[in-house]
């Protein structure tokens, strides 16, 4: 197994909070009738979670993030180049907003 592939089935296996909590609703086709995939490699990078069928990445940020935007955007620019649009949400948002990180997946979805 390619080395990309074994650190994603690892980080599925330590979720944060965040990704647990946003996980809940996006998993078994529950939101809008899709196929999410966590922690999925995309153009080397590791995305949070994935909707291979409609090109979507959904990027859950925590306070380390706000050290290393030049990394993240670099990282979105790779990622957008093979097709995919980037949702980003903090952590906290997930968990405090849930409805409304929600509406927001659903609002881009369309």
């Amino acid at each position: 197994m390619e080395e990309i592939w074994t650190k994603a089935r690892a980080l599925r296996n330590t979720a944060t909070d965040a990704e647990q909590a946003l996980w809940r609703h996006l998993r078994g086709r529950q939101l809008q009738g899709l196929k999410f995939r966590r922690q999925y490699p995309i153009a080397g990078y590791i995305a949070d979670f994935a909707c291979v069928e409609v090109k979507l990445v959904i990027e859950l940020d925590g306070g380390l993030h706000s050290d290393q935007e030049s990394y993240d955007a670099e990282r979105t620019r790779k990622i957008e180049c093979n097709g995919y649009r980037v949702l980003r949400f903090w952590n906290n948002d997930v968990l405090l907003r849930t409805t409304e990180v929600l509406d927001e997946i659903i609002r881009r979805l369309r």
